[in-house]
């Protein structure tokens, strides 16, 4: 049985656009990806809406990834991936953090997980969906105007830190949006094309 852990924020989850609740494990990337992978891997979710690389908010606790990780990646080894789709949170207006800031604070994820693995599973860090253009005004989940231009900028970012860390890379945004209800959260068709684009990078790797 192969494992992998799935570590992000509520893209991860399934948070549903709108406030409608979060998407049944069929429909969500981790419960389709583990169907795409078929019998012999076992997907394990930890998505937590709001969570950030390094960044805390008083108001979500245990919300920075950087203080859950080394707990998380323990009590599921052996661990055969680890994808770490982060980022998104930490444009918030609150942080102010340029994606150079962001992207250091992934860094110190993946010197975890690969602290804790002794290096033997594959990491694939996701750059996420860029925050949708209007984000400031059509959603309450506390983005300003540079938050998006900042989550433009982390696909380049998260693309170098994989090539200096020896991980695979996916930019999320080239195959999928936001949604346009929120310009944050990921709809079903999304949530599909995602689950799929990471298979492909899986099998190839094994």
């Amino acid at each position: 049985m192969k494992s992998i852990l799935c570590f992000g924020d509520s893209n991860t989850y399934g948070y549903i656009a709108g406030g409608l609740g979060r998407y049944s494990f069929d429909v969500r990337w981790p419960g389709r990806l583990e169907r795409l992978l078929g019998p012999g891997w076992r997907v394990v979710e930890e998505g937590l809406c709001g969570r950030t690389t390094v960044f805390r908010e008083p108001a979500r606790p245990g919300g920075a990834g950087i203080d859950y990780i080394s707990p998380c990646v323990a009590s599921h080894r052996p661990l055969d991936f680890v994808v770490l789709m982060l980022g998104t949170n930490d444009c918030k207006a609150e942080f102010h953090a340029s994606a150079k800031e962001i992207t250091a604070g992934l860094r110190r994820i993946v010197d975890v997980v690969k602290a804790e693995t002794s290096g033997a599973a594959k990491i694939l860090i996701i750059s996420p969906a860029s925050l949708g253009e209007s984000v400031w005004g059509g959603s309450d989940f506390g983005f300003d105007a540079r938050s998006y231009h900042v989550s433009l900028e982390l696909a380049d970012r998260f693309a170098e830190l994989a090539g200096e860390r020896a991980c695979l890379f996916l930019d999320a945004a080239r195959i999928v949006t936001a949604s346009g209800v929120d310009f944050v959260h990921l709809d079903e068709r999304a949530h599909d094309l995602l689950a799929c684009a990471m298979a492909g990078i899986i099998l190839r790797e094994c």
